[in-house]
């Protein structure tokens, strides 16, 4: 019997760097709550999420998101929004899209080797009516 690993979330897996104080994650991770639907088809334990702020409160401000997840190529989203909350919600829609986009590549019509296996299997009968 195998056991399933943890999914993943972002209040497990959100990690803030520079500009962010500990005080910052649950607000955030309130506004990146919709990003668990994505995270959840990853195991926690090999899944990260970071977050960093160049220059707040600043005009010019550079808001950065990184996903780390284990086989996978990092993910990194970016937004040069002045207000950090319209900042934070312009990186996490992308983020959102960006892992559509890696699930979907991972899918047989884009992966030679799944798609011949699946040209293998034989079909099912159909009855005659």
């Amino acid at each position: 019997m195998s056991v399933q690993a943890e999914p993943a979330t972002v209040d497990q897996c959100l990690r803030t760097g520079g500009g962010f104080s500990l005080g910052d994650v649950n607000w955030i991770a309130e506004q990146f709550a919709t990003l668990d639907a994505r995270l959840a088809s990853f195991p926690a334990e090999t899944t990260a999420l970071e977050i960093s702020v160049k220059d707040r409160a600043a005009k010019g401000q550079k808001v950065t998101l990184e996903c780390f997840i284990a086989g996978r190529q990092t993910i990194v989203t970016t937004s040069g929004e002045e207000d950090l909350h319209a900042a934070l919600n312009d990186v996490r829609d992308d983020l959102r899209r960006k892992l559509d986009d890696a699930k979907s590549k991972q899918e047989p019509r884009h992966n030679r080797h799944l798609r011949e296996g699946l040209a293998s299997l034989e079909p099912e009968p159909v009855p005659e009516i």
